[in-house]
């Protein structure tokens, strides 16, 4: 199964402009145009938005030996607003032992600047993707 082609089952992700540029062994990189929908009171890219676009990357590197992995927890640090331009996610795995896997993504702005860290832990289901029926959750 061609990794790209099963996130773009992710609706949440798609709807909200996240698309997902490469996929290698245990990377990822993903981006998302900010535009008036993603801002917040305050004008600038909500964290949620964010937050998207680099769970979306890191969920492409933990499911890139296509066994199904749902992430068990993550977190994310802002460091810097953006309210237009591009975002873009960069996830490499970092561990995958047994059941877990791991991965930390850096979310830069069109400059290369630092915008967030995301860092997250994913259990392997066991299933390969391959097996995965597109009308369950």
């Amino acid at each position: 199964m061609d990794i790209k082609e099963f996130f773009k089952k992710d609706a949440f992700a798609r709807d909200t402009g996240v698309e997902l540029l490469e996929v290698g062994n245990g990377t990822a990189r993903a981006r998302m145009k900010i535009t008036p929908k993603h801002l917040n009171g305050g004008g600038v890219c909500q964290g949620g938005a964010v937050f998207t676009l680099a769970d979306l990357a890191f969920a492409a590197a933990v499911n890139s030996h296509e066994e199904l992995t749902f992430s068990i927890c993550a977190d994310i640090r802002f460091f810097k607003a953006e309210s237009h331009g591009y975002l873009y996610a960069e996830a490499k795995e970092i561990f995958n032992r047994g059941r877990l896997a791991g991965a930390e993504v850096r979310i830069t702005n069109e400059s290369g600047d630092l915008v967030a860290a995301f860092s997250g832990t994913g259990y392997h289901k066991g299933t390969k993707l391959s097996l995965v029926n597109s009308e369950r959750c």
